[in-house]
């Protein structure tokens, strides 16, 4: 380290100081060789002064050449700076002269901690960089502080006493002193003052190179900075946009490639992170065999089919492999036009008839693959492709290996990597590799990073395990007898058997024969062998592989809960179900993904911890031993078995860890995977849905609507609604307030926004009413709607009844919405640059309007937020990438089986949405193709147009072929038979490849002879034939085709099978882009439930106890709402006991606003309503969910012994056993918990609580005001045990037979009381200063008047003050005034009534006021102040 501390060397200055003299002796300095790899510019200086005469001569003028050249000298001078800063970085430290043993004596460290900078040739002070130098990418700069630091480089004499020296003269040694040689270079001179021979100085360039070894990069840079800065270059988008903006738009150079490629975009995008497939047609032909077999392995079991289907199934599987890697063709494509190749048709029969694999000559007709599939094998596809990039990579390595070492042959590799299916086995496969051949992969590595022109630094450091195979602890490895690898073979059982040896000698002993020196014992030995074989067993492969076979046959899930899972999870927390959920296994979570994935969930929140274990493990143990073990029956025999035992569970114990942790993973994987598919089906669903269609309309056919909402229906809002035309327009919109329902038999007339609203439907005249909103209101709406109608007598369209044969209307019809869309709609951005002028709610009605037109439009415009809707339960659970491509993928199916009319979208900012998701396009591709459109004048008259192909114009090419053969029937161009260049077919869903069939099929239909067709075709063109059959109306005489023996002449004659192609072009002829989406899908009863509560099946349902608000009570029901809106109803039947039937009135004993505790006896879902219990028993008793369990797969223990335990711990909190009364106000609380429960609560609300003052004693808790509340404490007498509650209740000198007594007329008889108080004129809000100064000021309005005004005690709840003043002169005084039941009392006087209360008082002031006369005191000290 010495040379790293001090600069013993003296080194030159820069080029740019001086360079070809020496400061003190004016002598030529001596210049670097150039050998070694070190650079030598001594020729480049000579080149420069030659330079430098030319230019003198030629008078000083430089042409632009030289400019060029001084441009190249000065990045010349750039490169050397570098250098010699990477030389710097670059000399020797102790490190690394141990490392290459060298010898050097450490410095000793004479400089104190804090040590100064020295002066002379020692100092090191750099000058700082100014702001505006901070950033500069003049390297300048830093030169001056690199010639300063380099020795020589010296300072101004002005700074020769800048710095205080800390060490004297006589304590600087010697080599401080030194100077070293003129023109030796920083390494050199670093190798040679460590005394290193060339010997050593060429081991140490091998190892650390000599500086020069990223020369190439350095070069590289340069070049790509001079060409981003060269001048006359065209500017760019990059040099304007910063990245995240080329990124978010899609403009950055990779986007630009992706438009370009004639390849679908998202295959392109799909492909991204793996290699081109260059393989010829036999090569090709030979993987999608194999791939074909390991995608049918994964994906058959799933099939319901017959077995004998399985080898056709192969075949699709096969086939569809083709077109996705050969053809380039996308899923929609596949399935619209390849559909003949995923069915099966008895014609489909192979040549071999007797085979009993096949389906019999008389099987029906099967569909082996649905389009889900097809997306199934296009993920499979791209999992294939990483599989055999990486077992590629493998046996490129392993070839690599013998190619450099030709003895090794490795027969478990060369076995199981074409045995391998999975990346896991392949990783497995790598890692044994590295470690069977870790010594010779590092020379590999070695060597490939030579060939590639680097070097690095070696690494001959040996593991572990290196070491023990280079010596002779191996013997004892040997020893054991047999080799992991066999172990595994017996495992399998298949093949011969293999069989172990004994030694002569016990393992100890023989360990003990290799003892060579004393630092190592056979008890080292023995454990470095048996550490060996662990590893051996641990990293072989078949034994993995046999390990995890056993593993998912045998395989169980555990729950364990976690100490904060003890706590967190009570018994209606979502994660209860599996809190105590044993033995699981994979079947028995078949068809509930969601539940394995809460698992997990709540293993990562610390709740559970999920074990994944073998079942029978010990068992598999010991079968295990039968196959390590030898048959000697021996003392040696039985040490060396008992070894092999104990390595073998130890190697079995670590893998099934790892195995555990993998299958987890892969359980997870495939959860996802289940649940996402689920989500995918469900949104396809909802996107599977044609506009509405009113009663007669055409099928496809857009309504107009009218939507209304009334928000939350919060009382005043208004009801906001809009008319929607059906091309998109909004032409109307409004708000209604009086929008209620009159009562004609009453004369109360309706408001009058009805008849408004009503001339508004006559005058549009809507095919429909849409209603939707956020709370239970919105069905009194739709209720009102409905009525409005009747009324009214509004009709729908007219349309022709095919029954009577004549023309007639229905009632104009109302119905719900989903508003799933219109919710992330109506206040997002989007809908504010659409809409800016429109409330929030009328935005609402314009995305509802816009729903019941074009849902499939409405979900696309959600773009990525279309997972915000929930499509399944726990859809939170599947990762929102893997979510959105599922979802987008259904999207994809769904735009394509519609079809898009490209005339009337390309430019339309809502339905161009849609673009993107047609087959072989995407974002990129879908902007080119609008700016293709564009610039071809906003005309496309055919499909060909897309390609640039025309006879008459002159078009710019939207896409490539590949593109167009994908997407070109799922873009439509409306048929104009006024227009000559319009075809027909380009109206259809047939492709442009089997339009010469569609042409036949018509020629054939209308039964034309070759001149007919050839006068036809020469005047109108290629389809001039379908133009005719389409002027003629005679579309139905192509039903009289054999279409069956078209089909078998195309495939004897092509070879191509276009059986179903053919129906498609039959049926595209009779209905072009017929809709063939199911009907709107009106919405259900339990979505409207869910919908307008937030509710769900799961979250409230029969049997919950639930918090309801008392609305009106009645002597024989009471009227409650619930949280969620929902209105309820509590019959005198449920009341609890003492009430009605002859007991205390409802209205005595709940207030109107008062918040209790319900049963839910019936909910009914379609008309938003429930019938309710106010009964303790059934309050008491709520009921819990049951999830059927299987017995043993509970641990029913462990759960009582948790409660148990919990109860305990409560008890030693409270310092009491944990008591439970049957009441409904009874909580199990202390006074701070009662407090904050009554905190949200009206004045008046009680709890019943626990005391602590034993077990005869209860605590009532009640609300006086905000922030103030009562602790009542209650003796219980005459109980029949200590638990119960006492037939007597004493509240000081008050008694009651049970508690609904004391809180009807203790509690409740107080609290009207108070209320009677608070309500007074006379009351102050306010504190008693406040109410004092309040005195104060009407006595100086009025200084003769007495005056008196009642406030709140807040320290004594239940009491407050009577603060009074006897005039302007008087002092004020204040008296206390108790509340208590039925009365108030003042002065130990009792008044039941405020009235009473104020004359009592002004009784007692002249009473008390002439005695303290007579007495002489003061009045404020005559009464007592409690």
């Amino acid at each position: 380290m010495a040379t790293a501390l001090i600069d013993n060397i003296a080194e030159l200055g820069s080029e740019e100081e001086d360079d070809d003299y020496d400061e003190g002796t004016g002598e030529a300095r001596q210049k670097n060789t150039g050998q070694n790899g070190f650079e030598d510019s001594s020729e480049e200086e000579e080149d420069d002064d030659e330079e430098r005469l030319r230019a003198e001569g030629n008078g000083f003028v430089v042409d632009e050449d030289d400019e060029e050249e001084e441009e190249r000298r000065e990045r010349r001078r750039k490169k050397k700076r570098k250098n010699r800063d990477r030389e710097r970085d670059e000399e020797l430290d102790e490190e690394d002269l141990d490392l290459i043993g060298v010898d050097f004596e450490p410095r000793e460290a004479t400089q104190s901690k804090y040590k100064r900078l020295k002066r002379g040739h020692k100092e090191r002070v750099g000058r700082t960089r100014g702001v505006e130098e901070i950033f500069s990418d003049d390297e300048d700069l830093d030169d001056e502080v690199d010639d300063r630091r380099r020795p020589g480089g010296g300072f101004e004499n002005e700074f020769a006493d800048f710095i205080e020296e800390d060490q004297f003269e006589d304590e600087i040694n010697e080599d401080d002193r030194e100077v070293g040689q003129p023109g030796i270079s920083i390494i050199t001179s670093g190798l040679q003052a460590a005394g290193l021979d060339e010997g050593a100085e060429e081991d140490y360039r091998a190892a650390f190179g000599d500086g020069t070894e990223y020369d190439w990069a350095i070069d590289l840079q340069e070049a790509q900075d001079e060409e981003e800065q060269g001048e006359g270059r065209e500017l760019q988008l990059k040099d304007v946009f910063e990245p995240s903006q080329l990124v978010d738009r899609m403009l950055t150079d990779e986007d630009n490639v992706i438009r370009e490629v004639d390849v679908p975009e998202r295959l392109q995008l799909a492909r991204k992170p793996f290699k081109d497939l260059n393989l010829t047609p036999e090569e090709m032909d030979v993987r999608l065999n194999e791939e074909a077999a390991w995608i049918t392995t994964l994906i058959w079991p799933k099939k319901a089919l017959p077995p004998y289907f399985e080898r056709p199934f192969r075949t699709a599987i096969r086939k569809v492999l083709e077109f996705l890697n050969i053809e380039d063709y996308e899923v929609p494509f596949i399935f619209n036009h390849r559909k003949d190749y995923l069915i099966h048709a008895p014609s489909d029969q192979q040549d071999d008839l007797d085979n009993p694999d096949d389906p019999p000559p008389d099987a029906r007709p099967e569909r082996l693959l649905i389009q889900s599939d097809l997306w199934e094998v296009f993920d499979l596809d791209l999992k294939f492709r990483a599989f055999t990039e990486k077992r590629d990579a493998l046996q490129k390595n392993y070839d690599n290996l013998r190619a450099l070492a030709s003895e090794i042959n490795n027969q478990v590799l060369e076995e199981l990597i074409h045995k391998a299916v999975t990346i896991e086995e392949i990783q497995e496969l790598q890692d044994y590799l590295h470690f069977q051949y870790s010594a010779e992969m590092k020379d590999l590595r070695a060597l490939e990073t030579e060939n590639h022109g680097a070097q690095k630094r070696a690494n001959n450091a040996r593991t572990f395990y290196d070491k023990i195979r280079a010596s002779n602890v191996y013997s004892v490895v040997f020893a054991f007898g047999i080799k992991p690898d066999d172990v595994a073979r017996n495992a399998e059982g298949v093949g011969k058997r293999f069989f172990a040896n004994d030694p002569d000698q016990k393992p100890d002993e023989l360990a003990e024969t290799f003892v060579s020196n004393e630092n190592a014992s056979r008890y080292q030995i023995l454990k470095s062998a048996k550490l060996m074989y662990i590893q051996e067993l641990f990293m072989n492969p078949r034994l993995r592989r046999f390990l995890r076979g056993s593993f998912y046959k045998n395989a169980l899930i555990d729950c364990i809960r976690t100490d904060k899972g003890l706590r967190k999870i009570t018994e209606d927390h979502p994660y209860y179900e599996f809190k105590y959920l044993r033995r699981q296994t994979f079947l028995d979570l078949h068809g509930r993904p969601d539940l394995f994935l809460k698992m997990l969930k709540a293993e990562e929140e610390g709740l559970i911890k999920v074990e994944i274990r073998m079942d029978g493990y010990a068992d598999f143990k010991r079968k295990m031993h039968e196959h390590i073990v030898s048959d000697g029956i021996s003392e040696v025999a039985d040490a060396w078995n008992t070894l092999r035992r104990e390595v073998l569970d130890t190697a079995l114990d670590k893998l099934q860890a790892i195995i555990a942790g993998g299958v987890k993973e892969t359980l997870r994987a495939r959860c996802e995977e289940e649940l996402a598919s689920r989500a995918r089906e469900n949104y396809y669903n909802k996107l599977d849905q044609a506009p509405y269609k009113p009663r007669g309309a055409a099928l496809g056919s857009t309504p107009n609507v009218i939507t209304l909402t009334n928000g939350k229906g919060l009382r005043g809002d208004a009801i906001c609604w809009a008319y929607v035309e059906n091309d998109g327009r909004v032409l109307e919109n409004g708000k209604l307030v009086e929008f209620r329902l009159g009562n004609r038999e009453r004369n109360i007339p309706d408001g009058k926004d009805v008849e408004k609203f009503v001339e508004v439907l006559r005058r549009r005249h809507p095919d429909v009413i849409g209603v939707s909103g956020f709370s239970v209101e919105t069905r009194k709406l739709y209720k009102d709607l409905q009525e409005i109608i009747n009324q009214y007598d509004l009709r729908g369209p007219i349309y022709e009844d095919a029954d009577e044969g004549s023309e007639k209307s229905d009632p104009l019809e109302v119905i719900m919405v989903n508003d799933e869309v219109a919710r992330l709609y109506y206040n997002s951005p989007r809908a504010a640059n659409e809409f800016p002028k429109f409330p929030p709610f009328t935005r609402y009605c314009v995305a509802l309007g816009r729903y019941l037109q074009n849902p499939l439009a409405e979900y696309a415009s959600l773009g990525k937020d279309i997972v915000s809707i929930p499509f399944v339960e726990n859809q939170t659970l599947i990762p929102q990438e893997k979510l959105l491509d599922r979802l987008e993928n259904a999207m994809v199916d769904m735009v394509n089986l519609v079809g898009i009319n490209l005339v009337d979208s390309y430019d339309d900012p809502y339905m161009s949405k849609l673009l993107p998701y047609i087959c072989g396009l995407g974002p990129r591709k879908a902007d080119r193709l609008v700016k293709a459109i564009q610039a071809n004048g906003d005309e496309v008259l055919t499909r060909f147009d897309l390609l640039g192909v025309s006879d008459t114009r002159d078009l710019k090419p939207a896409m490539g072929t590949k593109v167009f053969q994908n997407c070109a029937s799922f873009l439509y161009i409306p048929y104009d038979p006024t227009e000559e260049a319009s075809d027909y077919l380009d109206n259809t869903r047939v492709h442009p490849e089997d339009y010469d069939l569609a042409r036949k099929m018509v020629q054939d239909a209308l039964a034309l002879d070759e001149e007919d067709i050839k006068a036809e075709v020469d005047e109108g063109g290629p389809s001039a034939v379908i133009r005719r059959m389409v002027r003629d109306d005679q579309t139905e005489q192509i039903h009289e085709l054999i279409l069956e023996d078209y089909a078998s002449e195309i495939e004897k004659k092509l070879g191509n099978r276009k059986r179903a192609t053919l129906e498609t072009i039959r049926a595209e002829l009779l209905e072009p882009f017929e809709e063939i989406r199911q009907m709107f899908a009106l919405m259900s009863s339990d979505e409207i439930f869910t919908m307008l509560t937030g509710e769900t099946k799961e979250s409230l349902t029969d049997g919950m106890v639930v918090p309801v608000q008392i609305k009106r009570t009645f002597s024989d029901h009471i009227e409650v709402r619930l949280e969620c809106g929902i209105e309820g109803g509590v019959s005198e039947s449920e009341f609890p006991q003492g009430i009605g039937n002859g007991g205390a009135e409802p209205r005595h004993v709940y207030q109107p606003g008062q918040t209790v505790r319900a049963r839910i006896m019936f909910l009914n879902r379609k008309a938003l309503t429930a019938q309710l219990s106010f009964r303790e028993d059934l309050i008491r008793q709520p009921a819990r969910k049951e999830f059927g369990r299987i017995p043993g797969e509970w641990d029913e223990q462990q759960e009582a012994a948790d409660k148990k335990a919990a109860e305990k711990e409560k008890e030693i909190a409270s310092g009491r056993p944990n008591r439970v009364v049957n009441h409904p106000l009874f909580f199990t609380f202390n006074a701070t918990q009662a407090e904050e429960y009554l905190g949200s609560k009206e004045p008046g609300e009680v709890v019943i609580r626990p005391s602590s003052k034993g077990l005869d004693h209860l605590a009532v808790t009640w609300k006086v005001a905000d922030n103030s509340y009562q602790h009542i404490d209650v003796l219980e007498l005459d109980k029949p045990n200590e638990y119960s509650v006492g037939r007597q209740l004493r509240v000081g000198k008050y008694t009651y037979s049970d508690l609904d007594e004391l809180i009807v007329n203790h509690v409740e008889a107080m609290a009207k009381k108070v209320t009677e108080l608070t309500k007074d004129d006379r009351y102050q809000r306010g504190t008693k200063e406040y109410t004092e100064t309040w005195l104060e000021n009407y006595c100086q309005a009025n200084p003769k008047r007495f005056m008196y005004a009642f406030c709140a005690n807040p320290k004594y709840p239940g009491y407050f003050w009577l603060c009074y003043r006897a005039g302007l002169n008087a002092k004020p005084g204040a008296w206390p005034v108790k509340v208590i039941p039925n009365a108030f009392e003042l002065d130990k006087h009792a008044y039941p009534d405020m009235n009473s209360l104020k004359n009592g008082f002004k009784l007692l002031f002249g009473s008390k006021n002439n005695m303290a006369a007579a007495s002489g005191r003061p009045l404020t000290q005559a009464i007592s102040r409690r």
